[in-house]
């Protein structure tokens, strides 16, 4: 059944952005809205569920939606996230890139990522969007970084059956709120039409949405042509030990900040260092220490403070850093470097 989840006429305007800055807050994976005319904003959105997809239509008047770090590590459900303007223009940015999107055209974008999505006319656009869980993906499809935040076509070939599709089940009723029900109290969770196919559909149509995206993936993928094992985890893991080498001396280089670099959820990155003795957090302490062993026994390097030295391989404080030695090598960073003298 498809659901008006919020229709700001039911709100005076002084309300309507802030009250659809909440309601995105408070979605699955949260996002802000800000405005440039506050005073004129109008919202309403329609969400429908099939099976494990979530489709939304949006019409939304000129503003920014983003998906700032701050908000992912509030709530990342790991979605593929499919985008794309039925009437008005929009932009979308992540990984680098923004896609400038006409009607029809689509995008991609991950909910692990930083993201940007601007209404760019002068008027309203409505925009349909499906979330696809990453882990019902063909494990290619799950690795299309190179395609997020990238003007796809949506009017031919395979890209019109997946837009098709999806503004195929939000049709129930007009996208442009002649359906929304009356002021309430309570606006965000109001009383729909049914949609015009059978409930016990839902299912069959969410394998169907699951299976385009996927196919989607697919042929833009190989457009692409990359080498066989160009995106294996293997190589990723070499990648992400050489970036942790190249950032060792930053305070804030984290699972986190890890994750970003390679465009990656902190969760999948984790399940990649399954396959080793360690974690992400420990080989960062592990390689920082070595480091900072190798400089306390280095003569050159015998007038450099200890809590330089700390602080030259990422250690934020003193402290801090004497613990670590200590409890790695055994004794402490000063009587190491008298050691190492002697």
């Amino acid at each position: 059944m498809i659901r008006t989840v919020f229709h700001s006429e039911d709100l005076p305007a002084a309300e309507r952005l802030a009250r659809f800055d909440d309601f995105l807050r408070h979605c699955d994976h949260p996002m802000a809205v800000t405005s440039s005319a506050p005073e004129l904003f109008r919202a309403t959105a329609r969400a429908l569920e099939i099976g494990p997809v979530s489709v939304a239509e949006l019409t939304l008047s000129p503003s920014v939606v983003r998906r700032t770090a701050r908000l992912i590590r509030q709530s990342d459900p790991e979605l593929c996230c499919v985008v794309f303007a039925r009437r008005g223009a929009l932009r979308v940015a992540q990984a680098g890139r923004e896609a400038a999107l006409g009607e029809r055209d689509f995008a991609l974008y991950d909910s692990s990522q930083p993201l940007r999505v601007r209404i760019t006319g002068r008027g309203p656009a409505t925009l349909v969007r499906a979330h696809v869980p990453r882990a019902l993906l063909p494990p290619r499809a799950r690795r299309a970084d190179g395609l997020l935040g990238r003007p796809l076509p949506g009017r031919a070939g395979i890209g019109a059956l997946l837009t098709q599709f999806l503004g195929d089940v939000m049709a129930g009723t007009p996208p442009d709120g002649d359906d929304a029900p009356g002021p309430a109290t309570e606006p965000y969770e109001s009383a729909e039409p049914a949609l015009p196919h059978p409930a016990g559909d839902a299912v069959v149509l969410g394998a169907v949405a699951v299976d385009l995206v996927a196919a989607t993936l697919a042929h833009h993928l190989d457009e692409e042509s990359p080498a066989p094992d160009e995106q294996g985890p293997g190589v990723l893991l070499l990648r992400i030990d050489a970036f942790i080498e190249e950032h060792l001396p930053e305070p804030d280089l984290s699972p986190r900040a890890v994750a970003a670099a390679h465009h990656i959820s902190v969760s999948y990155l984790h399940r990649l260092f399954r396959t080793r003795e360690t974690t992400v957090t420990e080989l960062i302490r592990r390689r920082r220490l070595e480091r900072a062993r190798r400089d306390l026994g280095d003569e050159r390097l015998r007038d450099l403070p200890i809590h330089r030295v700390a602080a030259r391989w990422g250690f934020r404080d003193h402290a801090s850093f004497t613990r670590a030695f200590r409890a790695a090598y055994g004794v402490p960073p000063s009587r190491h470097r008298r050691q190492s003298s002697g």
